[in-house]
């Protein structure tokens, strides 16, 4: 097990944040209000990492990753640990219906999903009535899955003993690994179509319905029971107000600095080096990209349970396929999220998973600007276009196959009642894997990170703490609890909590974060 850093005598410890992603940016808003003194080195020149909104010719604006807020709590919480107020620094604005599903076949179906329990027993009973009986009792099924798991998704795995404390010994009995998420919601619902309303989630993960673990069903609870938000500008107004706050608090960013690579004094890591310079600091934090970044940052021999062989090896997320489209005109009949499920749903998913580009795709659309004027000028709406595709671990020549995709994605538009759209496109940009990959530093591009199966959750996970070396902690997707923005935040709280702990710092503003005084990972 990894020793934990002695105390560091000094008053005010400094730590280097390797980026700028939403768990870069909590760690330094708790480590900062705990007193250490904490610069972020980011490789752009703007924070957020993916969970950014970019301004594009003519006035359009686009998240580039994340297009909604889900269980703003955890970053309340965090906030007001920090002596901030999430809800006074960016207005979050409550979906409903939170999105609309269409399904497709002989005689396509359209859902509006909505928070209101009875209004949404009243869509499901469009596909089945019977199905719309089993909402109340997924709800309460999964309230009581989630209080119980919870403490689960709140605490650290170093190693194996930590399954033998009493809460995750009663957790665990939730994660029935022999039971995939679909195989859960036939407990509550018998028609494929109403468990792919209450499964497809699972992609949020980049995994399917019919591999991703039982226990998040959690997912799709979540919607329903605390909603789903859009802040006023895009998720990057979120990013944004984390870095105003962490500015107060004394963080110092530094940005266009791409961090070559951890510096160690043996097994202590000692600072981070950025062209050439080292900038000293007695813990690091890294926000980047697992896959991608972990390889060039450490010697391997400092990270015996994650050698590049193992890496190269781990099974990852999908990829996605993206169009980013400004629109001259109104598109009055699009919900600000619409996710149309192709009839052969799950053949894209064998596709996907084999390494195949589905030729007949689910996609998911958002069209922001009717909910959110300052998105795009006047008159003009946006359009965000996502494919689920393969990642990069099986090949794939992109440059060859972009725009012969392109043509897929906008004809998929169609059955969207967006047959006309290619004429009134006024800016578009492009995003495939390999984008992913070369532009944003994404390993193999999978653009949710690793894959979170069994064998690849818990302590089979990089862990928050992480490898041999002394003082180097993990945040982000890629290590426990998992990928996900409220996710992502409670990591952040999780390993925080170990580095104040190893260096001797104490809680910041209201101890926000610790498993007495913050309530919850993922609800309650």
């Amino acid at each position: 097990m990894n020793a934990p850093l002695p105390a560091i005598a000094r008053t005010r410890p400094r730590v280097a944040i390797v980026g700028a992603g939403p768990g870069g940016l909590a760690a330094a808003m708790l480590l900062a209000a705990a007193g250490a003194r904490v610069t972020v080195f980011e490789r752009d020149d703007v924070v957020g990492g993916r969970t950014r909104t970019v301004t594009a010719p003519g006035g359009y604006r686009f998240d580039i990753g994340p297009t909604f807020f889900l269980y703003p709590r955890i970053l309340r919480e965090i906030f007001a640990s920090c002596g901030a107020d999430l809800d006074a620094e960016v207005e979050l604005m409550r979906l409903d219906p939170q999105y609309r599903l269409v399904f497709e076949g002989a005689s396509p179906v359209s859902v509006d999903a909505s928070p209101d329990l009875a209004r949404m027993e009243a869509e499901i009973a469009k596909l089945s009535p019977a199905d719309a009986r089993g909402l109340r009792s997924f709800m309460e099924d999964n309230r009581t899955k989630l209080e119980a798991f919870r403490p689960v998704l709140e605490r650290p795995f170093g190693g194996l003993s930590d399954y033998l404390a009493p809460e995750v010994v009663n957790g665990l009995r939730y994660l029935r690994p022999w039971a995939s998420l679909d195989q859960d919601l036939r407990r509550h619902f018998a028609d494929p179509r109403t468990r792919l309303a209450f499964g497809f989630q699972s992609k949020y993960l980049g995994m399917s319905p019919f591999r991703c673990p039982s226990m998040f069903t959690i997912l799709s609870f979540l919607e329903y029971e605390h909603g789903v938000f859009h802040p006023r500008g895009g998720c990057g107004a979120v990013s944004e107000a984390m870095a105003r706050v962490a500015g107060r608090l004394g963080v110092e960013f530094r940005f266009g600095a791409k961090v070559d690579r951890l510096a160690f004094e043996g097994r202590r890591a000692a600072g981070v080096e950025v062209g050439g310079t080292r900038h000293a600091a007695d813990a690091v934090v890294v926000n980047a990209d697992f896959a991608h970044a972990i390889p060039g940052l450490m010697p391997e021999e400092l990270r015996p349970q994650w050698p590049d062989a193992k890496i190269a090896k781990a099974r990852y997320s999908c990829s996605t396929f993206m169009l980013y489209l400004g629109i001259e005109g109104r598109l009055p009949n699009l919900a600000h999220h619409t996710v149309l499920l192709a009839e052969d749903y799950e053949r894209n998913l064998r596709q996907i998973e084999s390494g195949e580009i589905p030729d007949n795709p689910s996609v998911y659309v958002q069209a922001a600007a009717g909910t959110d004027p300052s998105l795009a000028p006047e008159g003009h709406s946006t359009l965000y276009v996502l494919v689920p595709v393969p990642n990069l671990r099986e090949g794939g020549d992109w440059a060859a196959e972009a725009q012969r995709y392109r043509r897929v994605a906008l004809d998929r538009l169609k059955a969207l009642g967006l047959g006309d759209i290619e004429p009134r496109i006024r800016y578009e940009r492009m995003l495939t894997p390999q984008d992913w990959r070369n532009e944003y530093a994404v390993g193999y591009g999978a653009t949710f990170n690793l894959a979170h199966d069994v064998r690849q959750m818990l302590h089979f996970r990089p862990r928050n703490r992480f490898g041999k070396a002394q003082g180097v902690y993990l945040v982000g997707g890629g290590t426990h609890p998992g990928s996900g923005l409220p996710v992502i935040y409670e990591g952040a709280r999780i390993s925080t909590r170990l580095l104040m702990a190893d260096l001797g710092l104490q809680q910041g503003v209201t101890a926000g974060g610790g498993h007495g005084a913050a309530h919850s990972a993922l609800g309650g």
